[in-house]
């Protein structure tokens, strides 16, 4: 049992009312327009059930004139076999309200407090409850909507009342699976294609990365081999240069050598030449010596031939003058008179004495001066031939000198082109001495460098020959710019990918066929207990008819395909054979029959401890009506159940345990009255 009291507050046409429920079957009946519908209504507003058979909007479901509608369930929580529906709520009642408001606003209400719908159906589903199967809660006219329901849509429906449809969601769950790992299967199909193919790019752009990095370890080495390579060559530069050094100072060596010897030599030729020239200074201040001695003879010769000549002319003039005095005196003047004559005469003669004398001094000096003439003339000539001999032995002197000047000034020159070729090797020395220096340095440098790119090697090419094929290398490296180091990180991770997804699928393969041995499993248990329930619905359902003078089955159709899978209910009377029901084939009330004798053949059935109809009886006759109110009491026999039947019809149930209850409406009010039986 699962509702003990329904209590409705201005909803539709009752203003309060409070409708109990008891175990097992409750009718309600009542003349139409009572309001009997309107209880089933309000249980299903209540249960959240998305129909409503009246009005589209809640709202339209309050009472006229009244701004707030309620509708409140008693269920049932006591304990059965020590435990309660619902643990968390340890009573035995709970109340499930449902508030209506004119504005259109709603909510639920569990024991007062406010509730969502979720929370409304994880209450019903501790209680078996599904509201929105029609087989569980079947209002007005809803026996013509199941009839017109697909055989899929019945097969869903019973499984679903009868606590079966968690073998179709097993199987579906598997389909589902299997449709999930057919999809992955396909979606890892095609990202391996795809993925084999970027992997193919990647590969190649691998190899080609490879390569690159081939080529910049190769590049890195000759970038090693051209470093000692250039330590070789300037090693070589040096040993060289040090040879080069060497053999210039091997060169000066000779050359110092050829100096010191031509500097001897040259000492040697300039103390000769010293000597010469010391000889030739004796004979040069002999010559002068002679010079000078033979220009004083030469001048005292010629002031002697002056005074000489003067003393010459001197004495002829003094000789003429003399004449003339002697003339003068054998032959006076005329006029001259006898006393100054002779004193003139006297005069004249000591004159002549004196001119005598004087002439004779005269001629004595004369005599003197030629004499000192002839001596002087004596040895101008010995001087003379002495300067001829002095000037010969000069001339050779000279001639000496001038021979060994020369050959001083050669030597000298040799000497100079030697101290030059000296002072030039010195030069080349000093600037070899730094150029080894500079090269010792750079050497080292190199050596540093050729250090830092690794351990020696040992080369035999060129740093050209090396350069050369740094080029090739280079050019073929620049046509590999494209290919960055994300070209490893990428192939590495398509690989990864690759192997991934190939494991994947093998696993998805593997899935696949798990999962077809899974579906094929529980569609057999699917297939097993709904042909099991079938049976024992088909059988039960053959009986009723049976007892309405009708024929029929019920079979399973499309058992291989679940999707497709449905039930078929067959229906035959008054001797037809069963054709399948259908609102064309049969009648109303043979629509009805054959709905309720399916429906009561499925009672024993289903889960839920709630189960209501709402007027099933419309198109039967007077006693198909009073053979299904008995079949609907045998069916409900457990006290754990609870039918409502909804009908406008009278019924007598004399010594049967049944709950009526009478509904009327009195001035637009519905009343309600419990029947005692």
């Amino acid at each position: 049992m699962l509702i003990t009291e329904v209590i409705l507050e201005n909803f539709m046409s009752y203003e309060y009312a409070r409708i109990p429920l008891k175990p097992g079957v409750n009718i309600i009946c009542g003349p139409n327009g009572a309001g009997k519908s309107s209880i089933l209504l309000g249980i299903s507003v209540a249960l959240s059930q998305s129909y409503t058979e009246r009005s589209k909007r809640l709202s339209d479901l309050i009472r006229w004139g009244k701004d707030v509608g309620r509708v409140t369930l008693v269920l049932n929580n006591a304990k059965v076999k020590g435990k309660r529906p619902v643990p968390k709520i340890n009573k035995d009642q709970i109340y499930l309200t449902r508030v209506l408001r004119r504005d259109g606003k709603y909510w639920f209400e569990i024991d007062n407090a406010v509730a969502s719908k979720a929370d409304v159906l994880r209450l019903l589903s501790r209680f078996n409850v599904d509201p929105e199967n029609m087989l569980i809660i079947m209002h007005q006219d809803m026996i013509e909507q199941f009839i017109l329901l697909s055989p899929q849509e019945k097969l869903r429906l019973i499984e679903s009342a009868t606590g079966l449809e968690a073998y179709r969601r097993n199987v579906l769950e598997a389909q589902s699976k299997l449709s999930r790992v057919l999809s992955e299967e396909e979606s890892l199909r095609k990202m391996l294609e795809s993925i084999e193919q970027t992997l193919n790019y990647w590969r190649e752009q691998y190899d080609r990365y490879q390569e690159k990095k081939q080529l910049i370890l190769k590049r890195r080495f000759l970038e090693r081999e051209l470093a000692w390579a250039e330590v070789v060559r300037r090693e070589d530069e040096v040993e060289k240069l040090k040879r080069e050094v060497e053999a210039k100072k091997a060169e000066i060596n000779a050359l110092e050598s050829l100096i010191s010897e031509l500097e001897d030599k040259t000492a040697l030729l300039k103390s000769e030449v010293a000597n010469l020239k010391e000889k030739r200074g004796s004979l040069l201040e002999e010559i002068i010596s002679l010079e000078r001695e033979r220009a004083k003879y030469m001048v005292d010769i010629s002031r002697s031939g002056e005074i000489l000549s003067s003393l010459e002319d001197l004495l002829m003039h003094a000789e003429k003058d003399l004449t003339d005095l002697l003339r003068s005196i054998s032959k006076p003047e005329v006029s001259v008179n006898f006393h100054s004559w002779s004193t003139v005469k006297d005069d004249l003669v000591r004159t002549v004495g004196d001119f005598e004398r004087r002439l004779n001094a005269i001629r004595s000096k004369i005599g003197e001066i030629k004499d000192l003439m002839e001596i002087s003339d004596v040895k101008l000539a010995n001087i003379e031939v002495r300067l001829l001999d002095i000037k010969d032995e000069m001339r050779r002197a000279e001639e000496e000198i001038d021979r060994l000047t020369d050959t001083l000034v050669d030597n000298k020159v040799d000497l100079a082109i030697l101290n030059y070729k000296r002072e030039t090797l010195l030069g080349e020395i000093n600037s070899l001495d730094k150029k080894l220096d500079y090269m010792l340095f750079s050497l080292n440098e190199a050596v540093k460098r050729a250090e830092e790119k690794g351990a020696r090697v040992a080369t035999t090419r060129s740093p050209n020959e090396i350069i050369e094929e740094i080029r090739v290398i280079d050019g073929r490296l620049m046509a590999m710019t494209d290919i960055s180091e994300e070209v490893e990180r990428m192939y590495e991770s398509y690989s990864k990918l690759y192997f991934e997804l190939k494991e994947r699928a093998k696993i998805a393969a593997e899935n696949k066929e798990k999962t077809l041995g899974e579906i094929k499993a529980r569609m057999e248990k699917w297939r097993m207990v709904i042909k099991d329930l079938l049976r024992s619905v088909d059988a039960e359902y053959q009986n009723i008819l049976s007892k309405i003078a009708g024929v029929g089955f019920v079979r399973l159709i499309n058992e291989d395909d679940i999707e497709e899978a449905g039930i078929e209910i067959h229906v035959g009377f008054r001797g037809s054979q069963p054709i399948p029901l259908n609102i064309y084939s049969q009648s109303g009330g043979e629509r009805s029959a054959a709905t309720m004798a399916f429906l009561l053949a499925l009672q024993k059935h289903i889960k839920s401890p709630f189960r209501a109809i709402d007027e099933y009886d419309v198109h039967m006759d007077p006693r198909n009506r009073e053979v299904f109110a008995n079949l609907i009491i045998s069916a409900i026999g457990d006290e754990s159940s609870q039918y409502l039947v909804i009908t406008p019809n009278q019924m007598f149930f004399e010594g049967k345990n049944v709950h009526v209850i009478v509904v009327q409406n009195i001035e637009g009010k519905s009343l309600i009255r419990e029947v005692t039986q």
